[in-house]
């Protein structure tokens, strides 16, 4: 399994666990940004997170990204250089 994977499987399986989402994706998009600052070689630097959870209900989208930042803070002070969020709560648009 490459790092690459690696580091997906690890965002996938920390937000599963802490929010039960009804649905997540989580893309790397590493790639798209080769060259760019915090792009190093072998990617892992640049991922996309989709997650719909009932916990988000009655939250701001602030108190949802850092939610999500906190959960996620050993990837981003290891090597995650960017994650672009969109959370909703269920029947929320825009996931």
């Amino acid at each position: 399994m490459s790092d690459r994977m690696r580091t997906a499987d690890a965002i996938t399986k920390k937000l599963t666990e802490a929010f039960a989402p009804q649905s997540l994706k989580v893309v790397d998009e590493s790639a798209q940004h080769a060259g760019h600052a915090g792009s190093r070689p072998g990617g892992q630097t640049h991922f996309r997170v989709y997650i719909v959870a009932e916990i988000f209900k009655g939250m701001t989208r602030l108190q949802r990204h850092r939610l999500i930042n906190q959960t996620l803070s050993t990837e981003l002070a290891s090597g995650v250089h960017a994650l672009a969020i969109h959370a909703a709560a269920p029947g929320e648009g825009g996931v």
